[in-house]
């Protein structure tokens, strides 16, 4: 299993534009990958469970990447939360 946490730093926080291209970007990948805040966790593959997440602006999140291709799921998926959030 892969990981990093994230600050967003986008201020309307984690929205729809930028969660469809985490989902469309995690769908590519076999691994499971689970975005998790605090208590709560959502399986990134799902828009309607990240935007259940309600993640703000200013909030720390971690990312989880584990399967067969997570070597480079991991560097993937934390690139798209760099450059759109």
């Amino acid at each position: 299993m892969r990981s990093f946490a994230y600050v967003i730093n986008d201020k309307a926080g984690i929205h729809a534009r930028p969660a469809g291209t985490v989902v469309k970007t995690a769908q590519k990948f076999a691994s499971d990958i689970l975005i998790k805040k605090g208590e709560k966790e959502a399986d990134a593959k799902k828009l309607m469970q990240v935007m259940a997440l309600g993640v703000k602006y200013g909030e720390e999140i971690t990312v989880e990447v584990s399967g067969d291709d997570e070597e480079t799921a991991c560097p993937t998926v934390e690139a798209v939360f760099r450059e759109q959030l």
